[in-house]
């Protein structure tokens, strides 16, 4: 496994990080929980030191899978990821939208970074995790009735206490990053990218790089998309958010498969396949730090760590990146 430095902070990451959205469940048709923890402890068997998590996946269902899965691991060789800011059970800041949870009850989503809120999320997740302190906390949307100063005061109060080492954003643009790094230093930004959604290299990418913050890209599989196993008219499960995404309509995903069919080839050359051609091309974009991945089972978890062993030529970049350029 290769380990990056967030900035010039003194905190390292798995190249590769285990994203722990579908681990809890929702919003992804459910998950089995032991499969889940069998999954994070294989990640870790293959160097996989790093795991993100957040409250609101699984309403805490992800945070204590995590929490269970690492309890007989060094916790000095595990860096922990998680977020703040995301409600299910206070009505309160920005409505975000309707869902429900894994029991298949109805509950409303509310983006809300209030300090005392901020406080109290920290303390259910420390408890969930099963530990003291957290690596990297994050906010994980910005909100509008919060200002940016008072939610990083809270954080920055988190840090002062020993309970949190280094403060992340997610979903900022570089000015929220600018404004927010006035009053706590910012070390990461968790933003959405994969191949087929480049959209953060227009700004977010370059103030990163310019001033030292790491970008933690989520979803470098595009969900699923990029693993070559969708074909258009799949389906489902209930409760699947993939079904109404514009990545997953039956045109997107004949498209996409189009793309994989010019290089799969190279994976093959490579004994590798699609997923880990796909995610090493995405921790050799300029300006990407870590890959997040998330796994349902034991047998993903090893394909995905394992990507790191798929060496690429700057000519075998400079071929996929022709490919998607004809996209």
């Amino acid at each position: 496994m290769e380990y990056r430095t967030l900035g010039d902070a003194d905190i390292k990451l798995s190249a590769i990080t285990f994203g722990a959205w579908a681990a809890g469940g929702w919003m992804w048709g459910k998950t089995d929980r032991n499969d889940a923890i069998e999954a994070i402890r294989a990640s870790y068997d293959e160097g996989v030191t790093s795991i993100d998590t957040a409250p609101i996946y699984g309403q805490g269902d992800s945070e204590s899978i995590v929490g269970e899965a690492i309890k007989d691991l060094p916790r000095d060789k595990i860096q922990l990821l998680t977020k703040y800011g995301m409600r299910w059970d206070l009505a309160k800041g920005d409505f975000g939208f309707k869902s429900k949870n894994n029991q298949g009850e109805d509950i409303d989503i509310y983006k809300y970074a209030g300090k005392e809120s901020i406080i109290k999320e920290c303390e259910d997740s420390l408890k969930r995790l099963g530990t003291d302190y957290i690596d990297l906390y994050q906010i994980h949307w910005p909100e509008s009735t919060t200002p940016i100063a008072e939610t990083m005061e809270a954080v920055t109060q988190l840090i002062q206490q020993g309970k949190v080492r280094h403060a992340g954003v997610c979903n900022y643009n570089a000015a929220q990053m600018e404004e927010a790094d006035h009053t706590v230093k910012l070390v990461s930004n968790q933003v959405p990218f994969s191949m087929v959604n480049r959209d953060i290299e227009e700004e977010t990418v370059p103030y990163c790089m310019k001033n030292n913050k790491a970008i933690l890209a989520y979803s470098p599989m595009e969900r699923g998309l990029l693993t070559g196993k969708m074909k258009p008219g799949y389906t489902f499960a209930a409760g699947d958010h993939r079904a109404s995404n514009k990545f997953f309509t039956d045109e997107s995903i004949a498209r996409t498969d189009t793309f994989l069919e010019k290089i799969k080839p190279l994976a093959a050359s490579k004994n590798a396949t699609l997923a880990q051609l796909v995610i090493r091309w995405t921790i050799e974009r300029p300006g990407i730090t870590i890959a997040l991945v998330g796994a349902r089972n034991k047998e993903q978890a090893i394909e995905n760590a394992t990507a790191i062993k798929v060496n690429l030529t700057h000519d075998e970049i400079d071929f996929i990146n022709l490919q998607l350029y004809n996209y």
